[in-house]
């Protein structure tokens, strides 16, 4: 007798997920779905606070669905991509972990402002990831962490004129044309103070903390270096199981240089390993 199986990759259920934000990260997500036929994820709603311009912008894409409030959007998947602003996190965040979401993160250096949220997705059963793309070894950083930690620094250059409008910069007088030739050093602290002043850059700041010895036993120096490409990323760990220094060379997106390249890249891999049958890391 024959038995007839289903062919696996035929079966496998789609990873359903709505987009928060259609700026360059939330348009670059549509482009790789929409641009793979055969692919096991699927776009179930937007989420904007400027509904009319992004129902332009997905008719344009070629993208059918929903365009609603961030409030609305856990009515339309389980699963949740913040890609907005850090203006707006909490106002995406907080209602899908109220609902239960699995919420992936983009602009995550807003948690340190906000991280009763932790607290949120703990007591409605929900998942808070972070997208960290832009951050090497925080598996090993992890692992390192249920050793014990000695030490976890940060040192972070970034390009002049990415750093000219901040209100750090502004504030202190600091002219990062200086830096055109070569490290200008910017700021020097904790993890918590540089993902307060400067939220936009330092969503890598927040990852290294939670992945490791907490905010304020993480150290971070911010250059800004003229004489770079892209954001470059130095990591050092010292722990009784392991030494280890990392460096991530990370360029700019083509469609925005405010943003690196790889953090579309970095949610793609965060959906697709939700229902993946194999798993790699801790």
């Amino acid at each position: 007798m024959n038995i007839q199986t289903e062919d696996p990759a035929r079966t496998r259920r789609k990873t359903a997920f709505a987009i928060a934000g259609m700026g360059n990260v939330g348009t670059q997500l549509v482009r790789a779905v929409l641009a793979d036929q055969e692919d096991d994820l699927e776009i179930a709603a937007i989420a904007t606070r400027r509904i009319e311009a992004a129902k332009s912008r997905t008719k344009s894409l070629g993208l059918d669905v929903p365009v609603v409030t961030a409030r609305e959007l856990p009515h339309y998947a389980r699963i949740v991509v913040e890609c907005a602003t850090y203006d707006a996190f909490r106002e995406v965040v907080e209602p899908a972990l109220e609902s239960s979401c699995h919420v992936i993160c983009v602009s995550v250096g807003a948690l340190a402002s906000n991280s009763d949220l932790i607290e949120v997705a703990s007591r409605n059963g929900a998942t808070l990831q972070i997208a960290s793309g832009a951050m090497p070894g925080l598996d090993i950083l992890r692992c390192a962490r249920e050793g014990g930690l000695a030490t976890v620094s940060l040192e972070s250059q970034i390009l002049p004129s990415s750093l000219a409008g901040e209100p750090y910069v502004a504030e202190r007088g600091i002219d990062v044309s200086r830096a055109a030739n070569g490290p200008l050093l910017i700021f020097s602290g904790t993890a918590r103070e540089a993902a307060t002043h400067f939220p936009r850059h330092f969503n890598v700041a927040v990852a290294l903390a939670l992945a490791g010895a907490g905010y304020e036993k993480t150290n971070v120096e911010i250059f800004a270096n003229g004489l770079i490409k892209g954001t470059v990323h130095k990591v050092s760990v010292k722990s009784p199981s392991i030494s280890l220094d990392m460096t991530a060379s990370n360029f700019p997106s083509e469609e925005n240089p405010r943003t690196s390249r790889i953090v579309a890249p970095s949610i793609l891999a965060a959906l697709r390993e939700i229902n993946s049958p194999v798993r790699i890391g801790s």
